[in-house]
């Protein structure tokens, strides 16, 4: 049976529905794929009555009514395409499949894939790359956001993206500019906070909380992170945590706080797997970091030669990270030969994998005690600039 003659009616506001189709409760409506309970439910969020929604879908009262009843059904592929339209679902939630609705499955698709591969070339020590995969994705998510499509998997696939993207730009970014990361990554915060999820808010909160300390926002960092590692519910999600509270406690100059972290950290070290931030190679960067922020450089110095051999599991950027950490507490000890040497070794490093961060630490870790090493950072910083703002 054909629908009666649609009345005049406005697209809502991109604001008016852009969180409610992410619920769990709305991916069980959607899930059964019942026209009659999407349409209630999406009255029952919007405060709407069936007058109300009837005009925002071209429909009088009489036909709501019947179609939330099932008493009658919309069986042209245009009038569930139109409703979808209004209501911002995928039209496939409805039965209908069309290019558009094909190209967003796609989409969805392929940026979890990007997501996956964005996150491996960073680890790998190409993060420059992960930004150029990572920006389009989540232009395009956002843009479709805005448009008040706010579809659960569409949700989750953006905050890990903005998560992404943000950690990515804190490896290639100079410090001057690491607020710009701690952006990204604390916009997915305003997304995991709908998914009821601690786990996803745990993830988000702990990557989020490590480039507000990259970006000197010390304070904020540690409460966000102490947050994350609250929210942990295993062994190995608060292993993830760990490292990054330490080195956030440590350069808050809490010896406290970061003296039970650690602790925490070394009891897990045995039963908790390995990945590229929890191993005992990243461990000992983070401890002698923290005993020479919370004035105990002595005991960083003792240690300093004490360390564990790197394995497949550090991160290339991780290797960069301890020599310029060894070095300064080789300096500390007075041993210029020894800090020339990781110097050089972190700056050849920290050029091919073009880290601008890392470069930095360089220059003020040799300060006027290593002008050769200092002047060479210096240069090869610049030109890491110059290639950027080209």
């Amino acid at each position: 049976m054909a629908a009666p003659e649609r009345l005049s009616t406005s697209r809502p506001s991109a604001q008016h529905v852009v969180w409610h189709w992410a619920t769990p409760q709305a991916r069980t409506i959607l899930n059964s794929g019942d026209l009659g309970a999407i349409l209630r439910f999406h009255r029952n969020v919007h405060g709407l009555n069936q007058t109300q929604l009837g005009n925002l879908l071209g429909y009088d009262k009489t036909y709501i009514s019947a179609l939330e009843l099932r008493k009658k059904t919309l069986g042209d592929v245009s009038s569930l395409r139109r409703v979808a339209e209004q209501l911002r679902l995928p039209p496939h939630i409805l039965g209908v499949t069309d290019p558009a609705d094909t190209d967003h499955r796609a989409m969805v698709q392929f940026g979890q894939s990007t997501v996956r591969l964005a996150e491996i070339a960073r680890q790998s020590g190409h993060a420059s790359a992960a930004v150029a995969e990572l920006w389009p994705l989540v232009a395009r998510l956002e843009a479709r956001l805005e448009d008040g499509h706010a579809e659960r998997e569409v949700l989750r696939l953006l905050a890990h993206a903005q998560v992404g993207l943000g950690v990515a730009l804190g490896n290639v970014l100079p410090e001057e500019r690491l607020a710009t990361a701690a952006h990204w990554t604390a916009k997915s915060l305003s997304i995991t906070a709908h998914f009821n999820d601690p786990a996803f808010s745990s993830y988000a909160l702990r990557m989020h909380g490590n480039e507000l300390r990259k970006a000197r926002i010390r304070g904020a960092a540690v409460d966000r992170l102490r947050h994350a590692a609250a929210l942990a519910l295993d062994r190995e999600t608060r292993a993830a945590v760990l490292p990054l509270l330490a080195r956030a406690a440590g350069e808050l100059g809490d010896p406290q706080l970061f003296d039970s972290v650690m602790q925490e950290a070394d009891d897990l070290i045995g039963s908790a797997g390995h990945t590229s931030l929890f191993n005992p190679y990243a461990l000992h960067e983070i401890r002698l970091r923290g005993l020479v922020s919370t004035g105990r450089a002595d005991v960083a110095i003792r240690l300093v030669d004490h360390g564990p051999g790197s394995t497949t599991t550090v991160a290339p950027q991780w290797r960069v990270i301890e020599l310029i950490t060894v070095a300064h507490v080789r300096l500390l000890g007075d041993d210029r030969t020894g800090a020339t040497e990781s110097l050089s070794t972190a700056m050849a490093e920290a050029v091919v994998q073009r880290l601008p961060h890392q470069l930095q630490r360089i220059v003020r870790t040799a300060g006027d005690r290593l002008p050769d090493v200092h002047g060479q950072a210096v240069q090869a910083l610049d030109r890491i600039r110059q290639e950027m703002a080209a």
